[in-house]
């Protein structure tokens, strides 16, 4: 099981592949892919201030039946709690994101690189 990180979703639903190193396309390959709830919050915020055109249910439903992604349904002040000791960064978004895979000790697939220095489980490779 892997957490994909919100750009990850993005580039993912527009079919960018090529964005993907080989290693991270076998990890959304061969892993249950999920994403925290709050990644649909954060494409609601690209969307409103005109970086995404396309609704965030949308994305989520296309890449829900193209490659099985589903939404973590780990209890949310359990993940609140963990965000709270996430100081390495002021953005809640990559906060309950990070604490939503720490949660399972799971990986996190992203490009972020503030997030990859600081969740070891962060993988970009």
């Amino acid at each position: 099981m892997i957490y994909l990180d919100t750009h990850v979703v993005v580039w993912l639903y527009a079919g960018e592949k090529g964005r993907f190193p080989v290693k991270s396309i076998k990890y959304i390959e061969e892993n249950k892919l999920l994403i925290s709830p709050v990644v649909l919050l954060e494409l609601q915020y690209l969307k409103e201030i005109g970086r995404l055109l396309v609704e965030p249910g949308v994305i989520f439903e296309n890449l829900a039946s193209t490659i099985m992604l589903n939404t973590c349904d780990l209890p949310f002040g359990k993940i609140i709690s963990e965000s709270l000791s996430q100081t390495w960064t002021r953005d809640p978004f990559d906060r309950i994101i990070t604490a939503q895979a720490l949660c399972r000790d799971a990986v996190l697939l992203t490009k972020d690189s503030t997030i990859l220095q600081n969740y070891p489980r962060a993988r970009w490779d």
